[in-house]
Parts: C-alpha cells; sequence; structure tokens
C-alpha cells in the first residue's frame, strides 16, 4: 500500500510509525526540515520537505500511484487543498482529513465534503473525539478507560485496585468462581508502569490497573466486585472552554438529566462567547491555577473536575489544585505521553491522550475488510482490536488453544448471534464471529496476519 501523510505533528508520526512498520510504501510530507531530518532518521519512509497542498510536491511524493493521502497539517485549508488536488490530479483513491474548524463542521454545510465538492472520503475532528472519549469515562465512573465494543453489547474497563478493592489477593481462577454468572476476562494488568499478561494464578495488589473486558449488561456489576460504586457525575467543573471543552458541555448537557456544569476559561472573549452559546451553564472567566477562581467555582463540592487547557503542566497543576480542594475525581488532557507515569502516583484518576485518540481513529478507518475496530490504550503499548472472522480464515473451526497464539495476544470475548462469549481455551471460531484481540502495540500488525484479517485498504 502506498501512502502519503501530510503533517509532522504528533498524529502524523505516529500513523507513519505504524504503517512504516507494516510493510507499506509511506511518504512523509512536513514544511519544517529539522522535522523531515528526524523522521528520515528514525523511520523506514521517503521523507520530503515541502507544502502539502503544492503539486509540485504531491507529484514528487508519488501521488499518481498512492492509494491513499492522510492530510494532518495544522491548517484545516492546507488538509482540504492537500485532498482536493490527490483527488483532481492525482486520482488518490482515499483521503483522510483533519478538520478543526467548527465552520467546516457544522451541519448547514454537511454537502462541503461531498464527491461532488471537496471529494474528502474521511473527516476527523479530534475535538469530537476526545470530547466522546471523556462522556464514555465518564459514563462509567471509577474507571481510568472504557471502550465501547461490538456496538456497545461488550465494553474493556480499566480498573485500579485501591486498598479496600474486595478482590486483592485473590487468584484469577478463584475470581471466575467468585462471579459465576458475571461474563467478563482479566486480558491485562498494569503493575508499576509495566503491562502483564496474566494466567489464571495471578492475584491482584494494590495500585494495579486491571484491564476488563465485560459484557455491557454488567458493568456495573463488575465495577461493584472492584470495589468501585461511585455515582455517576451530576456537578462538573471544566477547565478551559475550547473546543473541546464546549463541545463536552454540549453533549453532557444534551444527554444528562440534571447535570450542573461550570466552565473556567481565561480568555475573556472566549468566556463571552461560552457564556451565549449555552445555556444553563455557569461560565467563569479567571485562570484556574488562581485559588480563589477555584473557589469561586465550588471545586470542593464538584464530583469531577475535567482539566482540558491547552497546555499540558497547567492541566496537571490545576488536576492537582482540584484535588487538594476536594474535588472527588479529577480527568486531565495531557497530549506528550512522557507524562503517562507519573499520573498514578500523582493522584490524578484518569489521564486523556488525544493523540492516542485520533490515532486509533483514523487507523480505524485505514484498516477495512474484517477489521471493525482499533482502540489505543494507555499510554499508547496496549490495542484493541475488533476483526469479522471471514469463511476463508486460519481460524474458522479451530478451538482457541489450536491457534498457539502469543501470550501478548488474547481474546478477550467473541460476539456470536448478538451474545457476548467470554472463550475458554477449548472454544471453537465460527464464520461470522466478532472477535475482541488485546494484544500488545508490538503484535498488533501480527494479529491481522495470524486471524487472516490483513487486507487492501479497499
Amino acid at each position: 500500500m502506498r501512502v502519503i501523510i501530510c503533517g509532522m505533528g504528533q498524529v502524523g508520526r505516529s500513523i507513519a510509525s505504524y504503517l512504516s512498520k507494516e510493510d507499506n510504501d509511506v511518504t512523509v510530507i512536513d514544511e519544517r526540515e529539522q522535522y523531515i531530518r528526524q523522521i528520515d532518521d528514525e523511520l523506514d519512509v521517503n521523507a520530503i520537505v515541502g507544502h502539502a497542498s503544492d503539486p509540485d510536491v504531491l507529484s514528487n511524493a508519488g501521488a499518481k500511484d498512492a492509494d491513499l493521502i492522510i492530510a494532518v497539517t495544522k491548517s484545516d485549508e492546507i488538509n482540504m487543498v492537500a485532498c482536493q488536488i490527490g483527488h483532481s490530479l492525482f486520482g488518490i483513491p482515499k483521503k483522510i482529513a483533519r478538520i478543526r474548524r467548527h465552520c467546516y463542521l457544522d451541519p448547514a454545510w454537511s454537502n462541503l465534503f461531498s464527491r461532488a465538492h471537496m471529494p474528502i472520503d474521511v473527516i476527523i475532528s479530534p475535538e469530537m473525539l476526545v470530547a466522546q472519549d471523556i462522556y464514555q469515562r465518564l459514563q462509567v465512573p471509577g474507571t481510568t478507560s472504557v471502550v465501547s465494543l461490538a456496538g456497545g453489547k461488550a465494553q474493556l474497563l480499566g480498573v485500579v485496585c485501591m486498598e479496600d478493592c474486595p478482590v486483592l489477593n485473590t487468584q484469577l481462577v478463584q475470581l471466575k468462581k467468585l462471579f459465576p454468572d458475571l461474563a467478563f476476562e482479566i486480558v491485562s494488568i498494569t503493575r508499576a508502569g509495566k503491562h502483564i499478561v496474566p494466567d489464571e494464578n495471578d492475584m491482584f495488589e494494590v495500585g494495579d490497573e486491571a484491564y476488563v473486558v465485560v459484557d455491557s449488561r454488567h458493568t456495573q456489576r463488575i465495577m461493584a466486585a472492584f470495589g468501585h460504586t461511585e455515582k455517576t457525575a451530576r456537578r462538573i467543573i471544566i477547565s478551559g472552554g475550547g473546543n473541546i471543552g464546549m463541545t463536552l458541555a454540549k453533549i453532557l448537557q444534551e444527554t444528562v438529566h440534571g447535570i450542573q456544569i461550570k466552565i473556567i476559561e481565561q480568555r475573556e472573549d472566549r468566556a463571552q462567547t461560552l457564556s451565549e452559546e449555552l445555556n444553563n451553564i455557569v461560565v467563569l472567566n479567571g485562570n484556574t491555577l488562581d485559588r480563589e477562581v477555584l473557589r469561586e467555582s465550588s471545586v470542593e463540592t464538584a464530583e469531577t473536575f475535567i482539566a482540558l487547557m491547552n497546555n499540558d503542566e497547567n492541566n496537571i497543576l490545576a488536576s492537582l489544585l482540584a484535588k487538594q480542594y476536594g474535588c472527588e475525581r479529577v480527568i486531565t488532557l495531557v497530549n506528550n505521553n512522557a507524562y503517562y507515569p507519573l499520573v498514578g502516583p500523582l493522584g490524578i484518576d484518569v489521564m486523556v491522550s488525544p493523540k492516542s485518540i485520533v490515532v486509533a481513529n483514523i487507523m480505524q478507518h485505514i484498516r477495512r475488510g474484517r477489521i471493525r475496530g482499533i482502540h489505543n490504550l494507555g499510554d499508547g503499548l496496549l490495542e484493541v482490536i475488533e476483526a469479522e472472522v471471514s469463511d476463508n480464515a486460519r481460524i474458522v473451526n479451530k478451538q482457541i488453544f489450536e491457534l498457539d497464539l502469543p501470550r501478548e495476544i488474547v481474546i478477550g470475548a467473541v460476539i456470536r448471534e448478538e451474545k457476548v462469549c467470554m472463550p475458554t481455551p477449548e472454544f471453537e471460531i465460527k464464520t461470522g464471529d466478532h472477535v475482541i484481540i488485546f494484544t500488545t502495540r508490538e503484535q498488533a500488525s501480527n494479529v491481522e496476519k495470524l486471524f487472516s484479517v490483513q487486507v487492501d485498504l479497499f
């Protein structure tokens, strides 16, 4: 597969890293020479310095033979024009563009990206994706991660084992016996920053983060089994009224009955805009790091504080202050994954990585055929892959133990005829099964080969 990636920021670089390791012909474009030099040294790609919407640059990048163009520069307009030129001049079959500005995404202009106007096949809105991710986490309080699987029939939950966790020092084989009527599977444990694929004799320790695949009907019961009985937050403070903050506030207001939302926004003009656009939401104009502003927001009575500012350090500091004042739970937006190991020890409950969310979404649109979904977890080193089994797949009519899977590849659940099954080693895979596969990033490319689901783009 021949791919052109425009823009070598965090998202573009991550996508280039993924695709270049999977036997693809990848060309990257960026105006910044230092970025291109670095990428050229680190990855097996063709790196070009230039303007992504310049026809000559795209031609030099091999656009006439490309199967896919992914435009993720900082400019919406450059992303749109690069895709338009890729279509009009070079006939690139598939175009993916990151679009941030709401004016382009307004339903009033829904035909803007149609085949007859600006033929972009997939529009990625980072702000909407991140807001939806945070919303999902808010719906299952006490989790560090929530991933909806198989159209909502199953979920993958990240759950921290606190000191009062009822299942501490309990072997996993015993856990199954304690809750025989619950459909769940422990697919991974993160302990002291290391990811462990557990066996039936492993036990939970204080501070462990367990990743659990569960039938969605049993979510609340499995959370209670881990000692998490938190109620859904009704009093929420959002620090940062940018596009993510405003989008999240709108989603919550439309879907959660009786919710009380306050937004703290430092920019006076933006605060005024928020006040005009959001009804029944209190908007405070001030710096969240100012203790007086936090006191005015009554942060001590808030059930959840969500830090969504444009600066990682400010988000972390604001979250720590909110905790210090007595807020029950904090959710923190962090772009730099290097901060991830610090989150737990600092007392921050949930870290949200926009880069991981956006990259996973783009990869999901790239992989078609039998791939139904890709989700990044934690620091981006763990993945959940959803795949549908074809009638000629290697695994059809085979029991799981016969597959001789690497330890890092775990079949967490199988959805068959609308039923969520937690497979044993003797479970036999059938045509049409929707398989939930948990793996490490290093093994992700092998999952498709093992399950005969690696296909071209279209």
